[in-house]
């Protein structure tokens, strides 16, 4: 225990250095918010939002990166020189766990970089920057189908654990299909709610202290492992990322992290406790996707003040800080019925 508590500090420590001279780095490239008309995820204009969050402009965005690299560096390295954390290297030749969380955030973590960088720049949606919507969604599950097959056909992953029954739901072949939407739809939630300065980043963190829980008591090493590095660079990153942010994680860290958060979950088989532990994750998206077919269906009338929920209680005057406290207060809360659901009549 005190090896995988020392990876956790070491993290951390590594991911606070470099964060200044990331941060600065970011200037440079001017990976930076502009000044645009804020839209929701349909492409709506939200004015509320603008007049809320109009002072951001010029926050360097994008920091996921540095997370991405700090906790595939480490990890890497951690596997190879601490003691009994490298076993399926050594039973298997190759450590298809970290293959598959690695795969994870490089490949959603490039799809949200395309995004930011042409926001940074302004660049149109024409020409060889024309990616929409729909095609993005599609490169999504493209990239999530590939992680499943590799949970499938390398690690042998084909069953759902049911929690509270104690018993698993056998799915063969079509647990690839189930093992892609988990990561779809995960990675899209964590991205929706990244619209607050630490919200999804202290979300992120509480959830993936449950899977830490749970790796270890399972006896899975090597996500114990991962993990601890993820833990200890969220931690550092939410230093300079809680109000006021002096770097956000834009969508290369969201959309990697929230994809990553599922291939956690599906590797644990704990696919069914991840609704409980990113339940807040599931609100913000359900709060989006209400609002949209209520004007759709409603003759344009609206169930929130504006969506995501975050920005419904802003909008309500709420403060910022509050909103994003209280949101971590409601995720700390899940991640204990998630962790009870887990243990129930274990």
């Amino acid at each position: 225990m005190s090896n995988i508590l020392l990876v956790l500090l070491v993290s951390f420590a590594v991911t606070f250095v470099l964060a200044i001279p990331f941060i600065n780095l970011l200037y440079k490239l001017k990976f930076q918010r502009q000044k645009e008309q804020q839209k929701d995820i349909f492409g709506v204009i939200t004015s509320i939002v603008n007049r809320l969050h109009g002072w951001k402009v010029g926050t360097p965005n994008a920091g996921g990166i540095l997370i991405i690299l700090v906790s595939i560096l480490l990890s890497a390295i951690f596997y190879k020189i601490v003691p009994g954390y490298d076993i399926r290297t050594k039973l298997y030749g190759v450590n298809w766990v970290a293959v598959s969380l690695y795969l994870t955030l490089i490949l959603f973590g490039l799809l949200g970089l395309y995004d930011d960088v042409r926001k940074f720049y302004g660049l149109a949606l024409s020409g060889a920057w024309g990616l929409r919507l729909r095609y993005k969604f599609i490169i999504q599950w493209v990239f999530a189908l590939f992680i499943a097959w590799i949970l499938y056909s390398k690690l042998g992953y084909s069953s759902v654990h049911v929690p509270i029954l104690n018993s698993d739901l056998e799915l063969g072949s079509l647990y690839i299909l189930f093992a892609a939407f988990v990561i779809v739809a995960t990675s899209n939630a964590v991205n929706i709610t990244d619209g607050l300065d630490g919200l999804a980043v202290g979300l992120t963190t509480i959830a993936l202290v449950v899977f830490w829980v749970l790796a270890s008591s399972v006896g899975m090493v090597d996500t114990t492992l991962f993990i601890s590095v993820m833990i200890g660079s969220l931690l550092a990153f939410l230093y300079f990322n809680i109000f006021p942010a002096r770097v956000w994680l834009g969508d290369t860290g969201a959309l990697s992290l929230g994809a990553m958060l599922a291939v956690l979950a599906l590797l644990l088989n704990a696919s069914l406790i991840l609704p409980f532990v990113g339940f807040v994750f599931i609100i913000e998206t359900l709060s989006s996707l209400l609002q949209w077919a209520s004007k759709v269906f409603r003759g344009g009338k609206k169930i929130f003040i504006v969506a995501p929920i975050h920005h419904h209680f802003e909008a309500k005057g709420w403060d910022e800080t509050k909103v994003t406290m209280r949101f971590w207060l409601a995720g700390a809360i899940f991640a204990f019925i998630g962790l009870f659901v887990a243990f129930f009549g274990s």
